[in-house]
């Protein structure tokens, strides 16, 4: 069984910066697909970024191209979500999440969604004030 652990996150102002890691449990070695998700109150779960496990298959949301980067440590069984710039419409629950599949692949026109994930971590906030 695949956990999920997520650290990081707080409260920055406009401009800032915060970096959100997220740990994975692996009984056994998998190619796994990884992704950072968000939501507002009231509005659906957003995907802002995906990573495969070997590094690629690299997927950004549009509102957030230019200023967040995912990154993998395999080593540490690790992924993190940099994000720089920081806007007040970033602010949000952020949650991991990764799926064990051999398909990771996105784009504008196929954004990641909720229903492609099969594990999840327990959400961590992110407040970004004007």
């Amino acid at each position: 069984q695949i956990q999920l652990v997520e650290s990081g996150g707080g409260s920055v102002a406009a401009g800032g910066s915060l970096r959100l890691s997220c740990g994975v449990s692996r009984s056994n070695p998998h190619s796994i697909c990884m992704a950072w998700f968000r939501q507002v109150l009231g509005k659906e779960r957003e995907g802002v970024a995906t990573i495969f496990s070997d590094g690629g298959s690299i997927y950004y949301a549009g509102s957030v191209k230019g200023r967040f980067t995912i990154s993998q440590d395999n080593a540490n069984n690790t992924f993190a979500l940099q994000m720089d710039s920081l806007k007040p419409d970033d602010t949000g629950m952020y949650y991991c999440a990764a799926d064990v599949s051999l398909v990771c692949v996105f784009s504008d026109q196929v954004p990641p969604s909720r229903a492609d994930f099969d594990l999840w971590g327990q959400g961590i906030q992110v407040t970004v004030s004007s």
